[in-house]
């Protein structure tokens, strides 16, 4: 029995697969995916059948994954940049460094941007939660192409974008270059319908998708996300859905623009367009056709949806909270490029306040970037943290991978909004539930997994 039968969830979803064997006239004949019209425009060579060269709008950069990179440009002669305009680097992951190691890796970084006249570089005391800092810089857009050396790179397919995470070499490329190679991802559409019941967020209807179709369901695709629940979202929230969609295997996850994104984006674009409606009209280009093919379809009742947390250590174990029976835990983590902005922020504040952490746990927050702390603190959300018992720290992806700012004892538990549950994901021999803020702060308050229901 899957883990989502347990509770019901497999009324939530239909999976409908589409026979593809139409032939390539056929195809050319259909519409087209928002990530089908991305690559169509961004092609620059298909060198063989099925890998697309494409040409990159944005490349992405932080501290662990770039310094590897620079040096063997440097080691190859090849010490320059194919567009310091469109290349953007953040020192995120051990932020201030924790080490001679992490310093190094910080100055190599930092050393490069300075030679090579990146503007766009944000260090210490500017820096930020990458996946939360780029957007809220308004460096995305609708139809780009986007590249980082890191797997949840898939966040800013929200803004229309198709992004993928790559790998060491592809992001050498990337940056001396500005083009990497792809198979030409199928996309998955995923139709979210209804009103989201109190208590479930966009954090529970991904883990729910995750849960149905496993850790491979979406390997080497496209999840679209679509429907009247998405359509009702913020930016913040549809951020949250394509992040994780390389825990099911996604390549990317990618949501239709709407005024939803041109709102986002406007204080950035405004001078680009004669109104939000022109903006609106420009982005659209970038919707799916009503005649686009996927490979599935796969329906979620969002009326039906729960509260869950996944348990033991893969994405796709979730179950209902209400199934975890006295699962006490250790730590509580609020922040990551998942669930460490305002939106989660006021989430989970509207739980604690006026509440104090259990005795048996201790939290921390790591609002995810600069403006979401201080916007936090203007609004009285941090008193609220603080009053409750968490310590507040500065904004790192630190935690979640088990890096610094909140690593795990051997045998210790960590409820936490970050994005994998993996073991030692967050510290050797620790253990991690995944969920939602609010999930989040009513374990806080409760010391064990507890139903934010109750709270709210």
């Amino acid at each position: 029995m899957l883990p989502y039968q347990s509770c019901g969830l497999d009324r939530l979803f239909l999976l409908h697969l589409i026979d593809l064997n139409i032939g390539k006239e056929g195809l050319n004949n259909m519409g087209k995916t928002t990530a089908e019209k991305i690559f169509a425009t961004h092609l620059v060579d298909e060198p063989f059948s099925g890998t697309k060269v494409l040409k990159l709008d944005v490349v992405l950069c932080h501290e662990i994954t770039t310094p590897i990179a620079i040096d063997d440009l440097i080691v190859r002669g090849k010490d320059r940049v194919f567009d310091a305009s469109r290349i953007k680097a953040v020192i995120d992951h051990v932020t201030p460094s924790k080490d001679s190691k992490t310093a190094t890796q910080a100055k190599i970084l930092r050393d490069w941007a300075r030679r090579q006249g990146i503007k766009d570089f944000f260090d210490v005391g500017a820096n930020g939660v990458c996946h939360a800092l780029f957007p809220e810089k308004g460096f995305i857009r609708p139809g780009n192409t986007v590249i980082m050396g890191d797997s949840h790179t898939c966040t800013h397919g929200a803004f229309g974008a198709f992004a993928a995470g790559v790998g060491t070499t592809d992001l050498e490329v990337g940056i001396l270059k500005g083009v990497c190679a792809f198979r030409e991802p199928r996309s998955i559409r995923v139709n979210v319908n209804g009103q989201l019941p109190k208590g479930v967020y966009a954090k529970d209807v991904v883990l729910t998708l995750i849960g149905m179709i496993g850790v491979n369901g979406a390997t080497d695709r496209v999840i679209e996300f679509r429907g009247s629940t998405i359509d009702a979202m913020t930016m913040e929230s549809r951020m949250t859905l394509c992040n994780m969609a390389i825990e099911a295997g996604g390549t990317s996850g990618i949501c239709m623009p709407d005024m939803t994104t041109v709102e986002y984006l406007w204080p950035f674009i405004q001078e680009e367009f004669a109104s939000k409606e022109a903006a609106l009209a420009e982005y659209q280009q970038w919707r799916s056709d009503d005649d686009a093919v996927y490979e599935q379809t796969i329906e979620i009742d969002a009326s039906l949806l729960v509260p869950v947390a996944t348990f033991n250590f893969k994405p796709d174990q979730v179950k209902a909270v209400t199934e975890f029976t006295d699962s006490r835990v250790d730590q509580i983590y609020l922040g990551s490029c998942t669930n460490g902005r305002l939106e989660d922020l006021r989430i989970a504040a509207q739980i604690l306040k006026g509440r104090k952490l259990a005795d048996n746990v201790r939290g921390i927050l790591s609002p995810a970037t600069p403006k979401i702390y201080r916007d936090a603190m203007k609004e009285g959300l941090i008193d609220i943290f603080l009053d409750a018992g968490f310590c507040v720290t500065n904004s790192t992806c630190g935690a979640c991978l088990g890096m610094s700012n909140g690593v795990l004892a051997d045998g210790e538990v960590c409820a936490s909004t970050t994005n994998r549950n993996f073991n030692g994901r967050m510290g050797k021999g620790g253990m991690v539930h995944l969920m939602s803020p609010a999930t989040a702060a009513a374990t806080a308050v409760e010391g064990k997994i507890a139903d934010p229901r109750k709270y709210l």
